[in-house]
């Protein structure tokens, strides 16, 4: 039974390492500056997980099969300490060479700043959606009143147009739409409860927190229609939660913002 054992491991062990290598549940090409970066970074992740995982299941399947007989250790040079201290060396020498790397990345999604001229978006994410808010011809947001905050009347950000000039040419809308090759910052916030904002040809997810402004910038570089979706569990209505990026070209863009501003 040892060696039929060893043999079904080692088809185990092959079985679930193909669907990576194939790249069978793969996230679509990526559509930022940053996304390059992101999957070498998982690949490189995901080859010395793999040695690891391979390598080890293969000498377990060794050692099944050479004493599953009548054979047995009776003595393994320096006892089982070396073993395991050579494990855990192995182990977290490639944990400690994994996050010096992806730190790099990491710090260039978001820590480092956005580009001063990039076009900015207020994101307001709240039991079940997304809305976007463009600054419109004067380039400046209107300040948001929370106690004016109302679904019913659509005013979503809490604007008050009546007494602030500057939000009277605010543009709110139900989809992200963006020009392509240009720096984009966004300002989350959420109304009710911890949300998210994923993309994945972005390959960018940013949890949004009650109360925090919480800044997340990118370049998208392909035009086309990409889904927005909430990853975090945010009530009986989270399966419905999304909104659609439109990456147009400038010209197109410009076009469709003058259009939302009514002139």
């Amino acid at each position: 039974m040892g060696k039929v054992f060893a043999v079904v491991l080692v088809i185990i062990t092959l079985v679930s390492v193909y669907p990576i290598i194939a790249h069978t549940w793969w996230p679509p090409p990526t559509i930022s500056t940053t996304g390059p970066s992101v999957d070498h970074q998982m690949d490189e992740t995901l080859v010395g997980t793999g040695i690891l995982f391979i390598s080890s299941q293969l000498i377990l399947a060794g050692f099944v099969w050479a004493f599953s007989g009548n054979g047995k250790i009776k003595f393994w040079p320096g006892g089982a300490g070396p073993v395991v201290a050579f494990g855990i060396v192995i182990v977290g020498l490639e944990i400690l060479s994994l996050t010096f790397v992806g730190s790099k990345v990491w710090a260039a999604m978001y820590m480092a700043p956005a580009n001063e001229h990039a076009l900015h978006v207020d994101v307001q994410a709240e039991q079940f959606a997304f809305f976007f808010r463009y600054p419109g011809p004067d380039g400046v947001f209107g300040p948001i009143h929370a106690d004016k905050i109302s679904d019913g009347s659509g005013n979503y950000f809490g604007l008050d147009p009546a007494n602030d000039v500057s939000a009277r040419d605010d543009v709110v809308v139900g989809s992200l739409t963006i020009p392509v090759n240009t720096a984009v910052l966004l300002t989350l916030h959420s109304k009710d409860m911890i949300h998210n904002f994923y993309v994945p040809e972005l390959r960018l997810q940013q949890d949004i927190v009650p109360g925090l402004d919480i800044p997340l910038h990118f370049t998208a570089t392909k035009i086309g229609r990409y889904e927005i979706v909430c990853t975090q569990l945010c009530g009986l209505g989270h399966y419905s939660m999304r909104a659609f990026m439109d990456v147009m070209s400038q010209s197109d863009y410009d076009s469709w913002l003058k259009q939302q501003s009514g002139d």
